[in-house]
């Protein structure tokens, strides 16, 4: 009985260190990272008109990055849920760098993507790679869930959700809790220090005032079945244009070259720009006052799908806060509810409808707008969440439902 405790106290005490070592370094690249792409995007907001002429370009150039070097590193996030699953044993560091550098010139070039696709996989691949190093095998995915916190964690600041998005995403309505001690400190180090290497966290103070009735609660409800509709929406989107854009061009030169082209054209005619990088633009006039168009959310929408689906690289999940966002600020006019109020909601449901998870979402909104709206963003985001009709982003997740 003592043998057991003592080797069960020794194997926390590995995986605490070793959780620190992970948010350490996971946090810094996060900041690198991410410090990088905003300043990128400040390039492509400036000289915008010059750069777009060369989206196509850039897609070349990440496609055959990826066919010469990528090998296994083609599946992308796919990668991280087969080793999560037990599917694949390995994840090349060289997904680090195609990664990151496919993310850059997706963003400087005009492209609509995110960035926690990256995020994730640099946390992912350098702590499954740290396991593999102390020879830890068998806790294998206990590393590969505390290396997504810390990536989730470093690059949007908001650890609780980190830890409930790594724990939860792998698979649908199941929590890895194996993993909870590392992934707590992972995520909670990489915040410090992405945080203190100057890495800026979106925040917004709601300060609105919600006046509880039957009505609102009404209202709340029909916000949810449009969010976890449209996330779903998303989701099925993204992998309908994958697929039929494989069985039309084969080639994955020549698909990012054509459909690159035809994206260059859509990004000059839909507002020059306005759609381009990771929406935080959309975001910011959202909940700052400024114009939101009704359609922001659909052309954002669908330009997102199409760039990701043409092999562009980067993430979905903040293209997707802009989506839902604007979403949010659009539907406020229409059923009488705050502008900010519902764009926060928008903000938080539509990733979670589309990511297919519940904790984490609650916990961004509550991260990122203030915890004494926990009680609207858990109702809506149950709402979204059973709405999205078990769709997801990432095609690999699996589904406790189907594994029981």
């Amino acid at each position: 009985m003592f043998e057991e405790k003592f080797k069960r106290l020794r194997q926390l005490f590995i995986l605490g260190i070793s959780a620190v070592v992970i948010g350490v370094v996971v946090g810094a690249l996060d900041a690198g990272f991410g410090r990088i792409l905003l300043f990128l995007t400040g390039v492509r907001e400036h000289f915008f008109f010059p750069l777009i002429l060369f989206l196509p370009a850039a897609g070349v150039i990440i496609a055959k990055a990826y066919s010469m070097f990528g090998g296994k590193c083609v599946k992308g996030m796919g990668l991280i849920f087969s080793v999560g699953h037990g599917e694949e044993d390995v994840i090349p560091l060289r997904l680090i760098p195609l990664t990151v550098i496919g993310t850059w010139l997706t963003h400087l070039f005009g492209g609509s993507a995110g960035r926690e696709g990256v995020a994730v996989q640099i946390g992912a691949t350098f702590s499954h790679w740290v396991g593999r190093k102390m020879n830890m095998v068998s806790d294998s995915k206990i590393f590969l869930v505390t290396g997504m916190a810390a990536g989730f964690s470093g690059l949007f600041q908001t650890p609780i959700a980190a830890c409930f998005f790594a724990l939860e995403v792998l698979i649908a309505g199941s929590l890895q809790y194996t993993a909870l001690f590392p992934a707590i400190i992972a995520a909670f180090v990489a915040n410090t220090v992405s945080r203190g290497l100057g890495l800026e966290k979106f925040h917004y103070d709601l300060q609105t005032q919600i006046q509880v009735n039957p009505l609102f609660i009404v209202k709340m409800i029909l916000l949810g079945i449009i969010f976890g509709l449209v996330g779903a929406m998303f989701a099925h989107g993204l992998k309908l244009v994958k697929d039929r854009l494989n069985i039309i061009f084969g080639s994955p030169v020549r698909k990012i070259a054509i459909v690159g082209t035809i994206l260059a054209v859509l990004f000059i005619l839909s507002g020059m720009g306005r759609y381009s990088g990771l929406g935080t633009n959309l975001i910011s006039a959202s909940f700052h006052g400024d114009k939101i168009y009704q359609w922001d959310w659909i052309l954002k929408f669908v330009l997102t799908i199409i760039t990701l689906a043409a092999g562009y690289q980067g993430g979905e999940v903040t293209p997707l806060f802009a989506i839902g966002s604007s979403l949010g600020a659009a539907l406020a006019i229409l059923i009488g509810l705050p502008i900010e109020f519902a764009a926060a909601l928008g903000y938080t449901a539509v990733f979670g409808s589309a990511t297919n998870t519940l904790l984490a979402p609650v916990f961004i909104g509550a991260e990122v707008f203030g915890y004494s709206y926990v009680p609207y963003f858990f109702m809506v985001c149950c709402v979204a969440y059973v709405f999205n009709d078990n769709k997801s982003i990432y095609a690999a997740q699996k589904n406790l439902q189907d594994m029981i």
